[in-house]
C-alpha cells in the first residue's frame, strides 16, 4: 500500500509539472524550450561561463549544451567570449536582449504558478509549504 501511495504522489507531481511546462510553453511564444530558459538563467545568475560547466550545472550533456547555445546565440540571446590568455578556451555569455527574455519567461512561470496555487486554501498552502520543506530539507 505505502508503495502504490508513494508511485502516486510521484505521479502527481509529474503532471503538475508536465501540465505546467506545457502552458508555459503555449504563452512563451519565442520559439525557446524551457531548457533553453535554464541555460540562460545559469548565464544570468553566474555570469560568463564555459559550456562544461553550465552542462555540469543543469545536468546536460555538453552535446546537449552545444545545441542549445547554437540556437541561443543565432537568436542574440547569448554570445561566446573568447578567453583573453587562451583564445582555445571559450565562455558563453548572456545578452540584454538574453536578460529581458529570463525576465519574461520568469513573469509567465510566476502567473502560471499563481493561478495553480489560487485553487488551494491558505491552510493547504501552509500545508505544502511545510511539506516541500521537509522534502527539501539534507538527507
Amino acid at each position: 500500500m505505502e508503495e502504490q501511495t508513494i508511485f502516486e504522489i510521484i505521479h502527481n507531481m509529474d503532471k503538475v509539472t508536465n501540465k505546467l511546462i506545457i502552458q508555459w510553453s503555449k504563452m512563451f511564444n519565442e520559439d525557446l524550450g524551457i531548457t533553453h530558459i535554464l541555460v540562460l538563467g545559469h548565464l544570468l545568475k553566474s555570469g560568463k561561463s564555459r559550456p562544461s560547466d553550465i552542462a555540469r550545472n543543469l545536468g546536460l550533456t555538453p552535446a546537449t549544451l552545444t545545441h542549445l547555445s547554437e540556437k541561443l546565440v543565432r537568436k542574440e540571446l547569448a554570445i561566446r567570449i573568447a578567453d583573453e590568455s587562451d583564445r582555445r578556451i571559450m565562455y558563453l555569455g548572456i545578452t540584454d536582449k538574453g536578460i529581458d527574455i529570463v525576465h519574461k519567461a520568469n513573469e509567465y512561470g510566476q502567473l502560471l504558478r499563481r493561478n495553480l496555487f489560487e485553487k488551494l486554501t491558505g491552510e493547504e498552502k501552509e500545508q505544502l509549504l511545510k511539506i516541500f520543506g521537509k522534502l527539501n530539507e539534507p538527507s
